[in-house]
C-alpha cells in the first residue's frame, strides 16, 4: 500500500471516529436529561434551584443548568475521541508503574522550587538528569496517566497530560508537572537509554482563540514551550497528520447537528410551553 492510500485511509478512520463518537454521544445526551424531566434529583433538575438565576426567567435558568452539563459531557467525549484517534497510530496506556528513587523525588522537587520561585524558565533540559537510572532507596509507584503513548513506528514514549480547555490555577500547575516528571522518572527507571522519552501540556482548543498566542501564564510557569501542545498541535500530533485538525473539525461540524438536534429535543421537554 502507497502512503499516500495510507493516509487516505487513516483521514477515513478518523472521520469515522468522529462521526461515531458524535453520534453516540448526542443520543446518550438526550436519552440521559429526557430520561431525568420528572426526577427532582436529574442532572438539570437539581442545578436549577439558584433563586437568583431561577429570577430572570425559566428560559435563562434551564440553559443555565444545561450549558453546565453540556461542557462537561462534551469535555468527557472529546477525551475518550482523542484516546480511540491515538489508538490509530499508538499503543495506548493509562497508567506508568515502575521504581522512583527517593533521590529523583528529590530532584524533582527541588526542579519545581525553581520554577515557583522563577529562578528559572522551564526548560525539557532541566530534567535530563532523571533519564540516570538511580535505583537507590527506591520504591514501586504507580501513576494514572491521561495518555502514556508509545510510538508503534518510531517505539518513542509520551506523557501526555490533556485539560480540555487548558485552564489550571498555581497549585495544579505544579502538582500535574509533579506527577508527568515523577512518570518521567519511571519509565527513565525502566527503558533503555536510547528510547526517546517526551513529556507534553495539551488542550483540545486554544481558549484565546485559533491561531492567537496561547498565555496561560499558570502553565507556562511550570511547562516549557516545547512541552506544550495545544489545540490545533494536539490534534495534529495523535493524528500523526499535519492537516488532523482540519480533518477532525470538518469531520465534527459535519456531525455536530445529531448534538443539536438532541438539544432542541431536550428543550422541548424541559420548556413545554416555549
Amino acid at each position: 500500500m502507497s502512503i499516500k492510500q495510507k493516509k487516505i485511509n487513516l483521514k477515513e478512520a478518523i472521520k469515522a471516529l468522529i462521526h461515531s463518537s458524535v453520534e453516540s454521544f448526542a443520543k446518550g445526551f438526550e436519552a440521559r436529561h429526557q430520561g431525568e424531566v420528572d426526577n427532582p434529583e436529574g442532572t438539570i433538575n437539581m442545578k436549577i434551584h439558584n433563586v437568583f438565576i431561577e429570577a430572570l426567567g425559566k428560559d435563562i435558568q434551564y440553559y443555565a443548568a444545561l450549558v453546565r452539563s453540556l461542557d462537561s459531557s462534551l469535555g468527557n467525549m472529546l477525551e475518550s475521541l482523542a484516546i480511540n484517534i491515538a489508538r490509530l497510530n499508538f499503543e495506548v496506556n493509562k497508567n506508568v508503574q515502575g521504581p522512583l528513587s527517593a533521590e529523583q523525588t528529590g530532584i524533582i522537587a527541588e526542579i519545581l522550587e525553581k520554577y515557583k520561585r522563577r529562578e528559572i524558565k522551564p526548560s525539557v533540559e532541566d530534567y535530563g538528569v532523571l533519564r540516570q537510572k538511580i535505583h537507590k532507596n527506591s520504591k514501586i509507584k504507580r501513576h494514572d496517566s491521561d495518555y502514556y503513548l508509545i510510538d508503534r513506528k518510531s517505539g518513542s514514549h509520551y506523557l501526555i497530560e490533556l485539560k480540555i480547555g487548558g485552564d489550571l490555577d498555581n497549585k495544579k500547575a505544579r502538582s500535574e508537572k509533579e506527577a508527568i516528571l515523577e512518570q518521567y522518572a519511571i519509565l527513565s527507571n525502566t527503558l533503555k537509554k536510547k528510547e526517546e522519552i517526551k513529556i507534553f501540556f495539551a488542550t483540545a482548543y486554544n481558549r484565546f482563540g485559533e491561531n492567537k498566542p496561547w498565555n496561560q501564564e499558570r502553565v507556562k510557569q511550570f511547562f516549557a514551550k516545547d512541552e506544550l501542545l495545544i489545540g490545533r498541535d494536539f490534534w495534529n500530533f495523535i493524528c500523526c497528520i499535519d492537516d488532523g485538525y482540519q480533518i477532525i473539525l470538518s469531520a465534527y461540524r459535519e456531525s455536530a447537528v445529531m448534538i443539536k438536534e438532541a438539544l432542541y429535543n431536550i428543550k422541548r421537554s424541559y420548556l413545554k410551553d416555549e
